[in-house]
């Protein structure tokens, strides 16, 4: 799936989801959405290469679990870069959870689009 229509879906998402979790999740407006969706993918890029080196061990000793706790973690960085009052999150608990859903929901989006390029 292409770098866009990546943004795009994580943009619906973060919308989405804030509307479900209203007290827990505050995206301010789509504007901020699709900002916050740029600023995660830029972080994905960068960041999370290092922090999945640095957490390897716990990561192994889990069985991959821990790589959800470090998707929590990109999204707290991406509300601290976007800024707390236009996207932010009432608990790291909070952020967890929407990472989980976000994952859910990319992989439902991508097998769709995958299977309808064939």
């Amino acid at each position: 799936m292409g770098f866009w229509k990546r943004i795009l879906i994580n943009t619906v998402l973060f919308i989405a989801i804030a509307g479900f979790f209203q007290s827990g999740f505050h995206v301010a407006n789509i504007w901020v959405a699709l900002i916050a969706s740029f600023v995660l993918a830029i972080l994905n890029a960068a960041v999370k290469p290092f922090l999945i080196l640095l957490t390897l061990p716990i990561t192994l000793i889990t069985i991959g679990l821990f790589s959800i706790v470090i998707n929590g973690v990109m999204l707290q960085l991406t509300s601290y870069f976007v800024g707390k009052a236009n996207f932010g999150f009432s608990s790291f608990g909070m952020a967890v959870l929407v990472s989980i859903l976000m994952s859910l929901a990319n992989v439902i989006v991508s097998n769709f689009f995958a299977k309808s390029a064939e």
